[in-house]
């Protein structure tokens, strides 16, 4: 558990430390760029990192999916990429403010280009929470961090799926959260470049309500056949929030 103030040095003036409510673990976060929410806590969730394995978080903004890996499971190491260096510089910083880094390391890099400074097939798990809005889909937004975070620009749910089967060995899992009404994209992509989806579950916001995500896990080279798991439903008819969103949030 790691939950003291950092020294001076590790925050800047223009950054707030956000509690992940795991453990005492805190992200240092900037209130004027793109910031991890509830779809990062699900992903961390859904992954589920087995002990003694190495995982990759591709697109790992300030290290939210990354920290809450590594804080569910302890015995777990983590290389997270980051596109952005300042993002990048954030989630190590917060990898030094927990205490993180002897199993936690920060690249800044291009995900696509991830297998020439990390290997290939040297990873059981990658995890990645890409941006959801396709190019030209949405007006993009004025703040550069923002607009690479949210939407895709030239990054493709192709691009996600080929980065991770180079970083995968044969039997490693591939794990994203994705807009549901896309989902086919991603599924397409993951069979395109060798990973076969396994493991689907839909994410919705209320009961009776059409789902707003679908979490995937796939495996390099595995073969054919889908278990769907249970819906996830965040909240109950009457908004208080769900006996799941509870157990995933770790609240009694």
């Amino acid at each position: 558990m790691c939950g003291s103030l950092p020294p001076s040095d590790l925050l800047l003036p223009s950054e707030r430390l956000d509690d992940l409510q795991c453990g005492g673990y805190r992200l240092i976060q900037r209130p004027d760029a793109f910031r991890f929410g509830t779809d990062s806590v699900l992903l961390a969730d859904f992954a589920a990192p087995r002990p003694r394995t190495r995982a990759v978080d591709l697109g790992c903004g300030t290290g939210a999916i990354a920290t809450l890996m590594a804080a569910h499971e302890p015995a777990l190491c983590v290389d997270a990429v980051e596109l952005q260096p300042d993002v990048a510089d954030m989630a190590r910083r917060s990898v030094l403010l927990n205490r993180l880094e002897e199993r936690v390391r920060v690249f800044a890099g291009d995900m696509r280009q991830a297998h020439a400074f990390l290997g290939h097939g040297q990873y059981a798990l990658a995890v990645c929470n890409p941006p959801y809005s396709r190019a030209g889909a949405a007006l993009p937004s004025e703040n550069e961090g923002v607009r690479l975070a949210r939407h895709e620009g030239d990054l493709t749910a192709a691009g996600v799926a080929e980065s991770a089967a180079r970083l995968l060995k044969n039997g490693g899992r591939l794990c994203v959260i994705f807009p549901a009404p896309r989902a086919l994209e991603m599924l397409r992509a993951m069979e395109d470049s060798g990973i076969a989806p396994k493991r689907l579950r839909t994410v919705q916001g209320m009961p009776g309500r059409a789902p707003k995500f679908l979490l995937i896990e796939g495996v390099r080279g595995g073969g054919q056949g889908l278990h769907w798991l249970p819906p996830l439903v965040l909240r109950e008819a009457d908004g208080s929030f769900s006996a799941e969103w509870k157990r995933i949030y770790r609240v009694r």
